[in-house]
């Protein structure tokens, strides 16, 4: 793995948050709340729009994901071990949001099976006026594909 990709930023790409797009990731959650569906009750709420539900953010992207750029040498790929958020305040439809991903860690750490590649990625979504509204962290493990009958690797 690329060690001196540790540091490394994407460029930054604006997502625009849909009323549509919200509605379909808390329909896929089973989320049932009004707040992620009407106007009406985000409003009563006391929030500008619909309101994206927390994880939302999975579905946001930077300007080039991160993960491509770390030259995992083949028979190797990334699992997705944790994710975690913080809020500076509620994403809702129209917010346009500045999407930037950052490789701040790459570690060897010790596991039962030995010791594992780690890769930690933040990414960070700013409003217009350019304050923070989320950062999201996600900690990648490397894994070794599993063999098949024939022995060959699988990506």
């Amino acid at each position: 793995m690329d060690r001196n990709a540790a540091g490394r930023e994407s460029k930054p790409a604006v997502n625009e948050v849909e009323k549509g797009a919200i509605r379909r990731y808390a329909e896929a959650l089973g989320e049932t709340n009004p707040i992620y569906f009407e106007e009406a009750a985000a409003r009563a709420a006391g929030y500008r729009s619909v309101v994206a539900p927390p994880t939302f953010p999975t579905t946001l992207r930077a300007g080039s994901d991160l993960r491509e750029g770390l030259l995992l040498s083949p028979g190797k790929h990334l699992l997705q071990a944790e994710q975690s958020f913080e809020y500076a305040r509620p994403i809702v439809a129209g917010d346009k949001l500045t999407v930037r991903s950052k490789v701040v860690e790459i570690a060897q750490r010790a596991t039962p099976s030995g010791p594992t590649d780690v890769v930690i990625i933040e990414d960070e979504g700013r409003g217009e006026d350019g304050e923070l509204v989320y950062r999201s962290r996600q900690l990648w493990v490397v894994r070794t594909a599993p063999k098949h009958a024939h022995g060959e690797a699988h990506e």
